[in-house]
């Protein structure tokens, strides 16, 4: 067993670890983090695999992976901060001049 093998499984336990921790919660937060955390760990494994079956093109595959995972966080977070993913509308009252 090689390196990327042993790093495969430990990131693998990892992920069953991190999923204890989204399924458990105990906060709307928790779960974010451990969404996102899984996301992380999921690019790690692509990227070793890659590795692993001698193709580093799998490396544009998690970088693109890795993005869309911050993309999803920033807006699971806005929607559960706001309520709501669009912008604020502006407030039109005659009487705030």
């Amino acid at each position: 067993m090689n390196m990327f093998s042993s790093a495969a499984i430990a990131i693998l336990v990892t992920m069953l670890l991190v999923l204890i921790r989204a399924f458990k919660g105990p906060t709307v937060y928790d779960r974010i983090l451990a969404a996102n955390s899984f996301g992380t760990l999921t690019m790690l494994l692509i990227a070793v695999n890659g590795f692993l079956s001698e193709r580093p093109d799998f490396l544009d595959i998690a970088l693109v992976y890795a993005l869309i995972n911050f993309i999803g966080t920033i807006a699971v977070s806005k929607f559960v901060h706001f309520k709501d993913l669009a912008p604020p509308l502006p407030n039109n009252d005659p009487g705030d001049i």
